[in-house]
Parts: C-alpha cells; sequence; structure tokens
C-alpha cells in the first residue's frame, strides 16, 4: 500500500503540494515556493524533535534527630489554617500572614528537616526603612497614605523553599523573520523571507527556588528574589531563635511543575539570546531532557508587614537578606483620571503632530 506524503507550509500551516510547472513544492494559500530537499530536511528536524523529559529525584530529605525538635513549638492560625513553626520562647502573637490571632497547639512534629537555611541579615528597624522608601516615588498614592497607614504587625519569617538543582540539554526550534521593504513609482512591495532556526545546547540550574507554602503567593516570593544562595549554612534550630518559621504545606513532588516551568522559561530565554539577525523570532517547539536532577528543602528570610489604611489591610514582603521590598498600595482615582487624560492628550498631540508631518511630506 502506497503512503501519502503531506507536508505543512512553515509560513502558514497550509498543506502544500508540488507544483508541476515550477518544479518546486507550492502553497496554494500563501504562495510561498519551496525546494523539495529544503522541505525534505525541515521536515526531518520536526520528526526528530524529542519530548520534554523533565524528571526530578524527590525523595524525602534528612530527619530531625532525636530530640532535635524538642524545643521548637507549632503554632496554628484559625483564620488561614496556617502552621506556624517558632521556638518555645516564641509568644504566641498574631498570624503573619492574615494578622489574626494564633494558638500554640503543642510540640512540633511531622515535617521534614530544612537542609539548609539563610540566616536574617536586616532587623525589623530596616524593614520599616524599606516600606518608607517604597511610598517614595509614587505620584499615584494617596498624599495621606503614607501618614496614615498603620503597620500592624511585622513578623520575621522563615518561608520554606524547595531548591531544584538539575542538568538540562535542550533543543529548541524557532520561526524566524526577515522582512524588506522597497517601493517604485506605483507600488510599495514587503517581502518577508521566513527561516527554520535550530538551537541545542546544555545548562546546568542550580537552586532554583520554589515556594513551599500555600499561604504565600509564589509571584509575591518571586518578587523579592534573588536570594544568594553562596550565604545559606546547615540548618541548625539556633537561627530560629526570635523568629517563625512557615512549615511547608507543598511536597517536593508537587512543586515540579513550577520548576520546569522556571526551568523552561529560563532556557528559552538563554537560547533566544543567541538567534540574532531576524526581525521576529518565534520559538515553535521545545525540547528539554533534565539529568541529574535532585530537590534540597530550604528556609529564607522574609520580614511580613501587615497595615491597615482606610479599614483595609495592605501585606508587604521584604527579602530579609537582600532588602528588596515588595507589596501592593491604593491608588488616587483623582490622580489617576488626571494622569491618564494627560497621557492621552500626550498622546493624541503626538500623533497629529506625526500626521501632520506625514501631510506635508
Amino acid at each position: 500500500m502506497s503512503e501519502l506524503m503531506e507536508y505543512k507550509c512553515p509560513c502558514c500551516g497550509g498543506e502544500i503540494a508540488f507544483d508541476p510547472n515550477s518544479q518546486k513544492l507550492q502553497c496554494p494559500y500563501c504562495g510561498t515556493e519551496f525546494e523539495a530537499e529544503a522541505l525534505a530536511s525541515y521536515d526531518e528536524a520536526l520528526n526528530n524533535m524529542q519530548e520534554d523529559d523533565m524528571q526530578w529525584e524527590t525523595s524525602p530529605g534528612s530527619q530531625w534527630d532525636n530530640g532535635e525538635a524538642d524545643g521548637l513549638k507549632a503554632y496554628v492560625c484559625k483564620s488561614c489554617g496556617g502552621e506556624i513553626v517558632g521556638d518555645e520562647n516564641t509568644a504566641a502573637t498574631a498570624c503573619p500572614y492574615c494578622g489574626s490571632p494564633v494558638v500554640m497547639t503543642g510540640q512540633f512534629s511531622g515535617a521534614l528537616k530544612p537542609d539548609y537555611v539563610i540566616p536574617f541579615k536586616l532587623d525589623k528597624e530596616a524593614a520599616k526603612k524599606a516600606l518608607n522608601e517604597h511610598y517614595k516615588g509614587k505620584r499615584l498614592l494617596p498624599k495621606i497614605f503614607k501618614d496614615q497607614n498603620h503597620i500592624d504587625e511585622i513578623k520575621g519569617v522563615y518561608v520554606p523553599f524547595w531548591l531544584f538543582d538539575a542538568d538540562a540539554d535542550a533543543e529548541i526550534r524557532y520561526k524566524a523573520t526577515k522582512t524588506r521593504f522597497w517601493s517604485d513609482s506605483r507600488y510599495n512591495y514587503t517581502e518577508t523571507s521566513y527561516f527554520l532556526v535550530m538551537r541545542e545546547g546544555a545548562l546546568a540550574f542550580e537552586h532554583v527556588p520554589v515556594d513551599g507554602s500555600t499561604k504565600m503567593e509564589a509571584e509575591l516570593m518571586e518578587s523579592i528574589e534573588p536570594f544568594d544562595f553562596s550565604e545559606a549554612v546547615d540548618f541548625k534550630t539556633a537561627y530560629l531563635a526570635g523568629y517563625m518559621a512557615d512549615k511547608y504545606d507543598v511536597d517536593a513532588e508537587h512543586s515540579i511543575d513550577r520548576a520546569n516551568e522556571r526551568i523552561k522559561k529560563s532556557t528559552e530565554q538563554a537560547f533566544a539570546s543567541t538567534v540574532i539577525g531576524y526581525d521576529t523570532c518565534i520559538p515553535e517547539s521545545t525540547a528539554i531532557q533534565l539529568n541529574n536532577g535532585k530537590a534540597k528543602y530550604a528556609l529564607y528570610p522574609v520580614w511580613i508587614l501587615n497595615t491597615t489604611w482606610n479599614d483595609q489591610k495592605y501585606t508587604f514582603a521584604m527579602n530579609g537578606q537582600t532588602g528588596k521590598l515588595v507589596g501592593d498600595l491604593p491608588v488616587d482615582k483623582s490622580a489617576y483620571w488626571k494622569w491618564l487624560i494627560g497621557l492621552t492628550a500626550l498622546i493624541g498631540a503626538v500623533a497629529f503632530g506625526i500626521s501632520y508631518l506625514l501631510w506635508l511630506l
């Protein structure tokens, strides 16, 4: 039985066929012509692309030694359900995430021992100062917010992170274009040339962080990155003195998708930076194979600042190692509309000026 070969146009995706007049393969939809040898090479490249293979070794980490966790107490927030760990001298005050009272429920148990910890380098006063600096230069921030925004609670919390290490072999296929424009006395012409671009290579990833707590928004934690892992030390309970530690509720196995997403995005960005000389470059397929993928458990230092203004709560997070602070701020609606109207007027004036110059030409 004969086999019917079908080829798709790399430019528009339409089905192409052999044209006996030109002796080339031609797309009836966009009119692009291809040499048979070139198209066969393109098809072979597509068929040889591998699938993603991003597997990890996520066997349990180290366990607590006998008596090592005896000085730790567990606290549970009845509002958000967060389980927080502190030393035996930590007072049960307020949940660092939602501000509700937390209740000491008993001896800490049931979680893996962290492999690493990055100790706090910045204190509570540094967090207050960073918050005040965060207000500066915000033109749409209500003028009275800085004076009236009341800080309800500032807590130093060690946030659980899973750190992923792996060697990645990657192959990425891009569709790239070059466009040429010219004119004669009658017409303006545009010629777009399409290219298949392949990139292969290897990258090593170390300590790719994934937040292991559902109470902390992943985007918020990623916003205060990076943490400098060179300052990480082997975990000891002494580092928890005077601070709280969030107990992870997302294990390493359920953090893999986020780790893969971050690795894939970083790989695509690194490879795309090597594709130069084209007007556009769009990734069409990515194949990544991971080797020696392992996950470790670490605690990273974060200051949580809960504030209240106009009966509404605002939460800010500061990297306890670098001082980078992020958080949402209210918008002065009156100032916003003035800014928007001014921006619209400016864009309109620029557009009118360009149109007028073109008319003169």
